[in-house]
């Protein structure tokens, strides 16, 4: 191995140092980028209301594509100044890292008013250059070493790679002990590893003096300087949940934990109030709310996630009022299963109602740690220890499709903390509890006669999230008992607050839809489905008037979803409607809306008669949002769904585990009509973002493959045959190595549940192994025509079957405890990674052989600047065809590199064949 490496980059004097160095070295340093997009990706996911993994990664190969363009044009130049080139760069990473940062994190940019505010574009290409330049450095280090080791290039790849995905397990450890203000130290650490390792290789002294200064330097502007300066090392957003907590006057935080679930935080405050979809009549009926009955929880700043604290019996009929309660009305000591825990309002909610034996389910470890800690099983009065309680740790669709119990009434409420589609939310982010899948497994779960019951935010004008959700759980109807759909549900909504829908295994009674109605009309909710309803003479005109508002040149007449006074989320985005808040209506005490003890406890309960003092609806007039939803359930029910959706302004497509999407509510053929009007898509701008993304990254990829074609062509690229094949056959690995890599992320959520989690393994696993199946191929390089195509065909063919057949093998892993689910996705990852080890780095090696040299740089460019592209490209694609067809489309790719590998191993012209391999 040493004598190897000495034919490619000798270090100096008569003796070269272990080639283990340069391994570590490049290893390291190739582990530091990923190590330093995985705290890019945590400090955008607590500031911001997304991660922006595809913008995150195309910085990172950005920066590759634009070293190799530079790098292909002068070529000899790096050739000769590789020891001082690779020294700059290896030192000034660290540094760059840290102040670039620190810079960005100062730089005013809020995504929420991306369409609406033109600073904000700027802001935006601040934040890009800022981060951009880090990774350029890193860039040119990492094209140095493999320019200069051609002759290797099948090993020191599998550094890179395995390097890479081994620090990427170190950024996961990391995240139990730093919280994300502090995770930068993990990169930092072990770029300063690495480039000890190469300053010792290349035997330069003054170098790592330079690195220790550089060192220091780091650390100074991560964690002196923004203490110093009174700076922010993570701008959390004025308009997330957890900015509002902080700026109430007795906010206190009660808990606070950090790891690769999320950051957690708990804050106690007389202000915090979770009432979601509280009937208005309340207020007519309950006298006082008890004081700081609430805490607030917040993960990765989002929330709040409401925590009650624990109240006596006779303060319980607050719960009465909440549309959780629904099923309760018509089942008597019912067993209950609460798919997703939570703060345990679901929970506390089927307790104060009687439940014989509530089993819940809790995904994030951190959440079930959280309501141990003692000040919140104190506030709680210990809800995790009631001993009608079980709890499952793990997803409730899982628990339900692998287990034979049944259960009177299945519960998901608020399992989205905020909203389906909040603004600015998670818009690409995976929501696999309600797919059509989930649904069937929720509906199969049911006893004969049972009730799943589904409540949401709904805060929409026009309704979106709510018609796909309906939608969906039709379809999941048809599947399970397709006879009994139009007797089977009831929904009711509380205008631009929550919507429900029940439904009941086998149909609902006459008598019991008149239970539910009476409770609808006492509560002053919007009827919107009973079976046997009508839809109302507004439905008629309803469709068109949305489109006329959205495209057209006028209102229509229709409220205006911007106004403040019919949107509670733009007065108080943390979630809670403003009429509940107590600093509004009593701020020397609570709020007299939340009261739970009853007006009238010793006569009837007036939630349930509006005689006893209800006031009657105000008229008979029916909004455009009920409208519309009555006008969706009469085509669903009546299969004719697909002429409504057709006709409705936003696509409305139900949710699958092939698009678990709630979003991309645009249809791609009115993408232009909204450029002039794009202050109507606030809610919408996440899904805007991906094709502006898409846009600008093509360009900047395109042009970054051109720069050296534009500038070499005569001088470098016109005595190298098979250009074009070439350049075909690189793109295709970039293509489709990243379709493979983030959508294969998208997917694991199904097992691992948390993004983060998932991107952190399929990151590792991916580059562990497809490292070794770039070592593996140095073996197979003499060989390598009549090797490749069954390698390709074998990817395809993986990919595939993967596309096709994964989705059940998830499910079934993700019933284990999390560690196993970790080794099992690591396995489940392993055949087809180590097969995509093989195409570049033999592409690579056999560059080198012939001498391409200029080509053999701008291929690694090439394979980069198409990353770029498809990173952009995985959300348009997930969103418009499905997490299955990127996969495929992935398995194509590799097909197609198939011809045009041949046109990678032509000789230069003048070169003989044998010359060329000897």
């Amino acid at each position: 191995m040493a004598t190897a490496t000495s034919t490619a980059i000798r270090a100096p004097g008569a003796t070269p140092l272990p080639a283990p160095l340069l391994y570590l070295a490049i290893g390291l340093v190739a582990g530091a980028v990923i190590a330093f997009q995985i705290f890019i990706m945590r400090v955008f996911a607590v500031g911001s209301w997304t991660h922006f993994g595809s913008f995150v990664v195309a910085l990172a190969m950005l920066g590759f594509g634009l070293a190799s363009a530079v790098m292909a044009l002068a070529e000899g130049f790096f050739q000769r100044r590789w020891r001082a080139i690779s020294t700059i760069t290896v030192t000034l990473f660290g540094p760059l890292m840290a102040g670039c940062h620190v810079l960005a994190q100062q730089n005013p940019f809020n995504p929420i008013f991306l369409v609406s505010d033109p600073v904000q574009k700027w802001n935006l290409a601040l934040n890009f250059i800022l981060y951009f330049v880090p990774f350029l450095s890193a860039a040119v280090f990492i094209g140095t070493v493999f320019l200069k080791s051609t002759a290797i290039f099948g090993r020191v790849y599998f550094a890179d790679l395995a390097g890479a995905g081994l620090c990427g397990l170190l950024v996961l450890g990391g995240m139990f002990l730093f919280p994300p203000e502090n995770l930068l130290i993990v990169p930092l650490l072990i770029w300063f590893a690495g480039g000890i390792c190469w300053l010792l290789w290349i035997g330069s002294r003054g170098g790592l003096i330079a690195l220790a200064l550089a060192g220091l330097l780091a650390v100074g502007l991560q964690f002196v300087l923004p203490q110093a300066a009174n700076l922010t090392t993570i701008a959390v957003s004025d308009y997330k949940g957890v900015s509002y907590a902080r700026r109430f006057p007795d906010a206190t935080e009660v808990y606070a934990s950090h790891s690769p679930f999320g950051d957690l935080r708990i804050y106690q405050s007389s202000y915090l109030h979770f009432a979601p979809g509280l009937s208005d009549n309340a207020a007519f009926n309950i006298p006082q709310m008890p004081s700081n009955a609430f805490l607030g929880m917040y993960i990765d700043s989002d929330g709040p996630i409401g925590i009650m604290r624990a109240l006596p019996a006779e303060q319980t009929a607050y719960f009465r009022y909440l549309p959780m309660y629904y099923p309760f009305l018509i089942k008597e000591d019912p067993s209950v299963f609460v798919v997703q825990f939570g703060g345990g309002i679901s929970t506390a909610v089927a307790l104060a109602s009687g439940a014989a034996s509530v089993t819940a389910a809790e995904s994030n470890p951190a959440v079930l740690a959280a309501m141990d800690a003692p000040v919140v099983r104190d506030f709680t009065g210990d809800l995790l220890g009631d001993p009608r309680i079980e709890m499952v740790p793990y997803e409730g669709r899982l628990f339900l499709g692998s287990t034979d119990r049944r259960y009177d009434i299945i519960d998901l409420s608020l399992a989205d903390s905020v909203g389906l589609s909040s603004p600015g939310g998670f818009a690409i982010s995976e929501r696999y509890a309600y797919t059509r899948e989930a649904m069937a497994t929720y509906m199969r779960a049911l006893e004969e006669g049972g009730v799943l019951s589904v409540t949401v935010w709904n805060k929409e004008e026009p309704p979106k999230s709510v018609l796909r959700l309906y939608a969906t759980m039709v379809a999941a109807a048809r599947d399970v008992d397709p006879a009994n759909v139009a007797n089977s549900f009831y929904v009711s909504a509380n205008y631009l607050s929550t919507a429900t829908v029940l439904y009941k295994r086998g149909g609902f009674t006459p008598e019991e839809i008149a239970i539910l109605s009476d409770n609808s009309y006492a509560m002053s909710f919007d009827e919107v489905y009973a079976p046997g309803m009508m839809p109302p003479d507004e439905a008629s005109t309803v469709l068109a008037e949305y489109y006329e508002q959205i495209f057209g040149t006028g209102d229509a007449g229709l409220p205006d979803p911007g106004d403040p006074l019919l949107d509670p989320a733009l007065l108080n985005p943390g979630g809670a409607d403003p009429l509940l808040d107590p600093a509004l209506a009593n701020p020397a005490g609570g709020s007299p809306l939340l009261d739970p003890l009853l007006a009238n406890p010793a006569g009837g309960s007036p939630m349930l008669d509006p005689l006893l003092g209800v006031p009657e609806p105000s008229g008979p007039q029916v909004l455009p949002a009920t409208a519309v939803g009555r006008l969706a359930w009469q085509a669903l029910v009546t299969d004719t769904w697909s002429e409504f959706a057709d006709a409705y302004v936003f696509d409305v497509a139900e949710l699958t585990n092939n698009r678990p999407y709630f979003a991309a509510y645009v249809r791609p053929g009115d993408l232009t009509k909204t450029l002039d009007r794009l202050e109507l898509f606030q809610d919408d701008w996440g899904y805007l973002s991906v094709w502006a993304t898409l846009l600008v990254a093509g360009i900047a990829a395109l042009l970054l493959l051109l720069l050296p074609l534009v500038f070499g062509w005569r001088t470098i690229f016109s005595r190298y045959p098979g250009k074009l094949g070439t350049l075909l056959y690189f793109a295709c690995l970039g293509f489709g190595y990243m379709l493979v890599e983030v959508g294969m992320i998208s997917k694991f959520i199904l097992a691992l549940s948390t993004p983060t989690v998932s991107a952190s393994v399929l990151i590792t696993g991916m580059l562990v192994f497809s490292g070794l199946g770039s070592l593996v191929s140095e073996r197979f390089l003499d060989r390598a025509r009549t090797v490749m195509p069954f390698v390709f065909a074998g990817i395809g063919a993986l990919l595939v079957g993967y596309s096709l057949f994964l989705d059940p093998v998830l499910d079934w892993i993700g019933t284990f405890p999390y560690a196993v689910r970790l080794v099992f996705c690591l396995l489940l990852i392993a055949p087809p990674a180590f097969l995509m080890g093989f195409p570049l780095a033999t592409g690579m090696s056999w560059l080198g052989r012939l001498k391409k040299n200029h080509l053999f740089i701008w291929a690694w460019g090439i394979n980069g600047s198409f990353s770029v592209i498809a990173s952009a490209a995985i959300p348009v694609l997930a969103t418009s065809f499905g997490l299955t067809a990127v996969v495929q489309f992935a398995g194509a790719a590799y097909l197609i590199a198939i011809p045009a590998f041949f046109a990678v191993l032509l000789p230069l012209r003048g070169v003989l064949r044998a010359a060329a391999a000897g």
